[in-house]
């Protein structure tokens, strides 16, 4: 009889969510009009995004997309963002980068940012594999970068 193996560190980094987002990315595109863009490249690993923002005279993001390439982490890091982003307000938009960039590079995280964040503390697994934060954190900072326009 074979005892039980361990389950593998990795399978908390490569949930199926993760998996399902590099495969079938959201809002895969780019918007030529776009006013608000950002470029961002990790050149440890090769993950090199580009982000477009459309916002209205609100400041409401009526529509996201992002062209690119990269590792697993950070494509669906990028597709899940979008998705999260599109229909909020610039504030909204900031407050949610604050919080996921927190859970990702602090020890500690504020209830109120594990509040914010939701669905993507899936992506608290990759903190166990530090040279994986950049992944994840690119498209976000490239997010910042796009919301000062």
């Amino acid at each position: 009889m074979i005892p039980d193996a361990p389950e593998p560190k990795l399978s908390s980094l490569y949930q199926e969510v993760i998996l399902e987002h590099n495969r079938k990315p959201r809002n895969y595109k780019e918007i030529a009009d776009a006013k608000n863009y950002a470029h961002g490249v990790n050149p440890l690993c090769g993950d090199d995004y580009h982000l477009y923002l459309v916002l209205d005279d609100q400041g409401v993001v009526q529509d996201v997309g992002f062209t690119g390439s990269g590792c697993a982490i950070s494509k669906s890091s990028a597709s899940i963002m979008t998705t999260m982003v599109k229909g909020k307000k610039v504030e909204e938009c900031q407050t949610l980068l604050k919080s996921f960039l927190e859970m990702m590079t602090q020890d500690e995280v504020s209830a109120e940012s594990k509040e914010n964040i939701g669905r993507l503390s899936m992506f608290g697994g990759v903190k166990e594999f530090p040279i994986r934060v950049k992944c994840a954190t690119l498209i976000w900072h490239a997010l910042a970068d796009a919301l000062k326009g």
